[in-house]
């Protein structure tokens, strides 16, 4: 039975296809990139983040699909078009539904094999993280896309 990795999966299909929608909510495709205020991501560098994110720590440590990362370019590459972002997300979701087709519930209570918070956890335990982690910076991108459009 997997009702615990299935559940993990659909949450993660939920918010990947709510960051779509957010991206493509927004009016000008240049407000992708925009900085304001105290607002320090824009939203186009925050689906790269949270993309490269799950690609890194689901893709090449869970399916071992290859994927390396470069966070730096996550938060520095800039002007990309609304469909190349909404491709990278389609790719993401495809690669986080492929790992956790993988693994059982009993895979869960296994440790992870990176220390990312250095001492060991569980795949349960930092699979949970990593969907909060992807709901805090979807939130982020609404809260952007709303304060630009205002």
């Amino acid at each position: 039975m997997r009702t615990n990795t299935e559940s993990i999966k659909q949450i993660f299909l939920r918010d990947l296809t709510s960051l779509e929608k957010e991206i493509r909510a927004y009016q000008d495709e240049a407000n992708l990139w925009l900085l304001d205020g105290e607002i320090k991501n824009s939203a186009g560098n925050l689906v790269l983040h949270i993309c490269g994110n799950l690609r890194h720590f689901v893709g090449a440590v869970i399916s071992r699909d290859g994927y390396v990362r470069e966070r730096e370019i996550e938060f520095s590459k800039k002007d990309m078009p609304t469909a190349e972002l909404l491709r990278i997300i389609q790719k993401t979701k495809a690669v986080v539904k492929k790992a956790l087709d993988k693994l059982t519930d009993k895979n869960l209570e296994q440790t992870y094999p990176l220390e990312v918070f250095g001492k060991p956890m569980t795949f349960s335990y930092f699979l949970i993280h990593l969907t909060g982690h992807l709901m805090y910076h979807l939130g982020q991108v609404n809260y952007h896309r709303r304060l630009l459009a205002s």
